[in-house]
């Protein structure tokens, strides 16, 4: 899976829109192998990225749970810390 999407979903405050069109970016440039796609394909990335990011909007406006909402400095905490772990520094 692309290590650079996100978890969007149970945060407070909820995603942004900004996240959620980043996420799906990260999304089509894995499945289509481009970071930028060439002037003839632009046209057709750019309206996936689109399509990516209604479906997430639509998916994180229909998810139910009853969990508490994450705190996102707490998770950047958590997500150092494994980093450190599996690579071997030292956390900021």
């Amino acid at each position: 899976m692309c290590r650079n999407i996100k978890t969007l979903h149970n945060f407070k405050p909820p995603a942004t829109d900004e996240e959620i069109r980043a996420s799906a970016i990260q999304f089509v440039r894995k499945l289509s192998g481009f970071t930028k796609p060439s002037k003839v394909n632009e046209e057709a990335f750019n309206q996936a990225v689109q399509d990516v990011t209604q479906a997430a909007h639509t998916l994180l406006d229909s998810l139910v749970t009853t969990a508490p909402p994450r705190d996102r400095e707490v998770e950047a905490i958590k997500a150092r810390a494994r980093s450190a772990e599996r690579f071997g520094v030292s956390p900021n």
